[in-house]
């Protein structure tokens, strides 16, 4: 890192990576000097539409740019194992993007090379970062609605999306769940943890990947999370949690909320809304600005967005994919292979 601020590169030119590249240009301690691409041309485009030093037409060149204090890996998900680790094991800090892989072996094995390796790695959960959820979390554990009995969580989209799209794609690591359902799985997580127990069903595309999941996870507290995912089916991306004093209510956009709304018996009810001035809601500056401070401070993982936590969910996917019969090409029936797609794919 330099006196100025972070040294950032970016692993990929697709939507997300403009999208999270045109936040993280805004803010003043940050430094994009590289990005890479499979493409030499590409990785040039994207250079030149945000003003980035240097493009590589391969992801070691990046992973070997020790003028790169951390990456951010922006592939699809089939590929996250094979970037990041290859960022990992040449000695770089990764944000990777949701989800943070496939399934929980690879999820294991990045965690396990990071802290080998003595790098920070953290999945870009902006949910966890926003601060808006940090303060509903935190209303929760101070209390706020009481013992928590029920989580509940939706995100769907319309489409239609044709066979060939990558959300159909098998080799792609298609379907509603691992896209859209990682969020509502988050969610229910940030709030109750890991389930003692899962109960799935899906509607499957020809294909072979969930084009809706619904997923129940249950607590030895005795609470309940409900969630569901979709791709041909726009929801509300609502959520809620309801406690034995309260309820609160994520009206829409729960993975990025502008505002929350408490109820409690015998109180009118309190909105709690984003201020603005720290940047706007739907922004990914929040978690950007999370990476920088822990590798400022020295850390390896950041408390918003543990790995532990990561591991946890990525564990929960699992199950509720083998509940539904949903797997991955070269994938054994627990998703145990090291002939997924992931560790098929080429560094460059």
């Amino acid at each position: 890192m330099t006196v100025d601020g972070v040294r950032w590169g970016i692993l990929a030119t697709g939507g997300m990576a403009a999208a999270f590249t045109a936040d993280l240009v805004d803010l003043p301690d940050a430094e994009v000097v590289a990005v890479a691409s499979r493409s030499e041309a590409s990785a040039e485009a994207f250079a030149e539409r945000f003003g980035i030093g240097r493009a590589y037409g391969d992801w070691a060149a990046l992973a070997r740019d020790e003028d790169v204090d951390v990456v951010y890996v922006a592939t699809p998900h089939a590929a996250h194992r094979a970037a990041a680790g290859l960022c990992l094991s040449a000695g770089r800090n990764v944000l990777l993007e949701k989800p943070f892989t496939l399934n929980a072996r690879e999820a294991g094995e990045l965690v396990a090379l990071a802290r080998a390796n003595g790098r920070f790695l953290m999945e870009a959960m902006w949910m966890y970062c926003s601060p808006v959820m940090r303060r509903l979390k935190a209303l929760v554990e101070d209390g706020a609605v009481g013992e928590v009995r029920s989580v509940q969580a939706d995100f769907g989209i319309a489409g239609p999306f044709p066979p060939s799209h990558r959300l159909r794609d098998p080799l792609q690591g298609g379907g509603a769940l691992l896209d859209l359902g990682v969020y509502p799985v988050s969610f229910a997580q940030l709030l109750l943890g890991e389930p003692a127990g899962i109960a799935a069903s899906a509607v499957l595309s020809k294909e072979g990947v969930d084009l809706q999941t619904g997923a129940v996870l249950s607590y030895e507290s005795g609470a309940l999370a409900s969630v569901h995912c979709s791709i041909v089916g726009g929801t509300p991306t609502a959520a809620s949690v309801t406690g034995s004093l309260g309820r609160i209510d994520i009206p829409q956009g729960f993975f990025h909320p502008e505002r929350f709304v408490l109820h409690r018996a015998g109180r009118e009810p309190e909105e709690f809304v984003h201020d603005p001035s720290h940047a706007p809601h739907n922004s990914f500056a929040h978690e950007a600005r999370e990476v920088m401070r822990a590798l400022r401070a020295g850390e390896t993982e950041s408390p918003l967005v543990p790995l532990d936590g990561t591991l946890a969910v990525m564990r929960t996917l699992d199950a509720i994919r083998d509940r539904v019969g949903v797997r991955y090409p070269g994938e054994a029936p627990d998703g145990d292979s090291d002939e997924s797609p992931a560790a098929q794919l080429t560094p460059a």
